[in-house]
Order: structure tokens, then sequence, then C-alpha cells
């Protein structure tokens, strides 16, 4: 099981596509609504109009073919071809005779032809292979096909390009719409994502509607008023803690000047550096980290730097794997404090059982590339480790656990100061228990 803090927010939001989606759908529905209402509205008409059409072309076409001249009806045939589009051919008892398509406007055209030409007409949408509007008619005993081009019949179907227009056109003004609807929402989560990443996020526009306005200006002063608590809290942490120092600073004077026994002295000497210590902690847990002060860092030249001074302490093995460069954008004194408190917290705690030695294994990485280009870096001693349930508690200020790695001395901040260094730099803090045996920290930081 394994702790991760934190994690990067997500860029994508979900409210965006809810929205667009909805009104798709809505205008999706109104369309086919639409649709059928102009289609059953139309319908009759449209039978009405089109079998007038087509009884009257197969009636002009029957006269002119009964009153034409033998020698002339060839010529008369290729004429309706070529300026009408219509075609005559003489009916056979084996022509393949493909079923009119089956609609309820087809069935209504039918009924109204076979009512002016007579019971006996039909209709095919396919003879011998040629895909057309077929009908039949009759001069005396003789039986003949006439075929329309398809195109002569006006239907529905003329709409369906229009309605692809309308819908398109309807999908880009939803688009549009959800945009516009969702922009304050966008505006106010990137700046309490600023917050969240320890900036501070430029003041949102109060216009728009009255509820917009209103939310931004709350944010707005919520933003503001954070800012001076954080900035008193800094001014308030570092007067206390200044104004603790110079008592101490007597108080050690005393110590060195007093008639005391070695072992008296060097136990007040250890306790006055500890309060010392606790004092830089809260320094250092109130002192800001401001994204303007970040340069260029090469991590690999900063942590062999770390590597060299953790290695001046008798009771401390290091252990180190380092690439040529690792270079990201931070605070190089911020990010060194975090190495040193990692190493700090394996020396006092995470020793190696039945041994008075702390091994460390410092590790750094470079991983992915262009834009996911990360450098890993792994802190891990060989200690007894944490139980799963109390590694969340490690990272919480003024926190002390119950166990080896409880914060016996010190204000408990060491972690805390990590992790909020971290967090100011936009990168992830992974903290579980090392195979074997210890605890690991894992630090992903983004490559430049």
């Amino acid at each position: 099981m394994k702790f991760r803090l934190p994690r990067p927010a997500s860029l994508t939001s979900g409210l965006f596509w809810r929205t667009f989606l909805l009104l798709s759908v809505l205008t999706t529905l109104s369309m086919s609504a639409w649709f059928g209402m102009v289609n059953y509205v139309q319908r009759e008409p449209l039978a009405q109009q089109t079998a007038a059409q087509v009884v009257s072309v197969v009636t002009i076409t029957r006269a002119a073919l009964t009153h034409s001249a033998t020698d002339l009806r060839r010529e008369l045939l290729f004429e309706l071809v070529s300026n009408e589009g219509i075609r005559v051919f003489t009916m056979e008892d084996d022509d393949e005779v493909a079923p009119p398509p089956s609609s309820g406007l087809m069935a209504d055209i039918q009924t109204l032809v076979r009512a002016k030409l007579g019971a006996d007409t039909r209709f095919s949408s396919e003879v011998n292979g040629v895909p057309g509007y077929w009908v039949s008619f009759k001069i005396a005993d003789d039986r003949y096909w006439l075929m329309l081009e398809r195109e002569r019949l006006q239907g529905p179907v003329e709409w369906l390009g229009w309605a692809g227009v309308v819908a398109l056109v309807s999908l880009l003004g939803a688009a549009l719409i959800s945009s516009l609807i969702n922009l304050p929402l966008k505006r106010l989560t990137a700046a309490a994502r600023e917050i969240a990443q320890g900036r501070h996020p430029d003041p949102l526009p109060e216009v728009g509607p009255q509820e917009v306005r209103q939310a931004n200006r709350s944010f707005n002063q919520m933003v503001d008023d954070l800012q001076q608590v954080e900035s008193d809290r800094a001014v308030i942490l570092a007067g206390i803690s200044h104004d603790l120092r110079t008592p101490l600073a007597r108080m050690q004077l005393e110590v060195e000047m007093a008639n005391l026994s070695q072992e008296a002295r060097e136990g007040m000497q250890s306790d006055i550096a500890q309060m010392d210590a606790i004092i830089a902690q809260f320094l250092d847990y109130a002192k800001p980290t401001e994204a303007s002060s970040f340069i260029n860092v090469d991590m690999a030249a900063l942590l062999a730097e770390s590597v060299h001074e953790a290695g001046r302490h008798p009771d401390v093995r290091v252990t180190a794997e380092l690439p040529e460069q690792a270079h990201v954008l931070g605070n190089a004194t911020d990010l060194k404090r975090v190495i040193a408190n990692l190493v700090e917290n394996a020396r006092r705690y995470g020793k190696t059982p039945e041994s008075d030695v702390t091994e460390i294994d410092i590790k750094c990485s470079v991983r992915g590339m262009h834009s996911a280009k990360r450098v890993i870096v792994e802190v891990q001693d060989h200690g007894v480790g944490v139980p799963e349930g109390q590694i969340a508690q490690l990272l919480k200020p003024f926190t002390r656990l119950d166990t080896a790695r409880g914060q016996a001395n010190g204000a408990g901040l060491g972690l805390a100061i990590v992790d909020r260094v971290l967090a100011r730099h936009e990168a992830e803090l992974e903290v579980s228990n090392r195979e074997g045996g210890g605890l690991k920290f894992t630090i992903t930081l983004r490559a430049l």
C-alpha cells in the first residue's frame, strides 16, 4: 500500500462535455420532432403532388405514342429519353421486377395513381437491373414500362440536407454556449488550483451575471484574507522565534561561564541546542517559497553536495546513484532543505536494526521525454519502517507517532516542511515502506 501526496490537479473538466452533451441531445430531439411533424403534415400534399406528376407523365406519353405515326415512334422515344429523362420499354413476362420501396408515402402515391390509371397499374424500383421509378401502362392490349428518373420525384429526402446543416450549426452553437456557461467556473477552478499550489492568483473579473459577480467577489476577498493570514502568521512566527533566540544566546553564555560539572554543562547545552533547532524549524515552516525565486537547478549536483554533507556524520552511511545532470525549475535552497530533512529524519529514526549506523540510499533518475520528462529522486533507509496505517500521519505538522519514528525531539515539522516545499514546487511526494524494511520517499519533479 502506498500513500501519495500531492497529486497534480487534472486539467480536464467534465462539466463542459456534460453541458454540451445535454444541449446536443435536446437539439437532436427537437430536430427529430420537427422533422417528424413536417413529414407528417406534408405527407398527404406531397403524395398528391407526386401522384399527379406520375399520372400526367404517363398520360401524355401514352397519348403521344398512341397518336404518333408508326415510323416516328422511335424518334419520339429517343426525344423523351434525351429531353425529359423518360424511358419506355415493352413489358415482357420474364422481366425481373423488384418491389417498390415500402413506405407510407409510396403506398399513398400508388393508391392515387391506381385510382387514375387503373387498378392493374404496377410499380417497381428496379426492372432488369435498371434502378428508377417504374410505372406500367397499357395501350390497347400492349403493356409497357415507363421509367422516371428518381430526381424528378420530390420527397422528404431533400429535407435531410438542410436538417444536417441545421444540426451542425446547432452543435457548434451548443459548444459555444457550453463554453460561455463554463468559462466563469473554469476561471474559478484555475484560481483555486493556483492557491492549492501556493501561488497568488490574479483577481477574478467581477463582471457578468449577478451570481458570477458575487462568487468572484467573495473568492477575491477570500484570497486577500488568506494572503493576509499567511503574512501575519509568518511575521508572528518569525518575531517569536527571533525573540526567543536572544534569551537562548544569553543562556548559552551563562552556561559556559557558570561553575558546573561537565555532565551538567553538556546536558544544558544539548537542551539549548534542541530548543534552537525547534525555533529553526518554525522559521523554515513559516518561510514562504515564491515561484518568482525559481531558477534552473541541477538536482544531480545538489544531491551530490547533500550526500557529501550527510557523510560527515559518523553514524550515517550513504549510497548514491546519480546521473550526470538532472535539471529542474525550483529554489535551490529549499530543495536542499528537503533532502537535508529527509536525511536527518532517516538518521534519527531509520537506523538499521541491531546497529548504531543509519544506511541511506539516494537515487536520482530522469525519465520520460518532452513534456512528460520527469526527475525522480528516491531517499530510503534500512530501518524498521512505519505501520501502513500511520504513513499518512507523517506529513502532518506537529504530529508525533508512537513508533520508533515518533518525533521524540523537535516540533514535528521536519516532514511537514518537506511536504510544504514540494507542494510549492508542484512536485509529487510518495511515501511508502521499503521492501526489506525501512521508509522510502519518492519525489517526482518536472524536468527541464
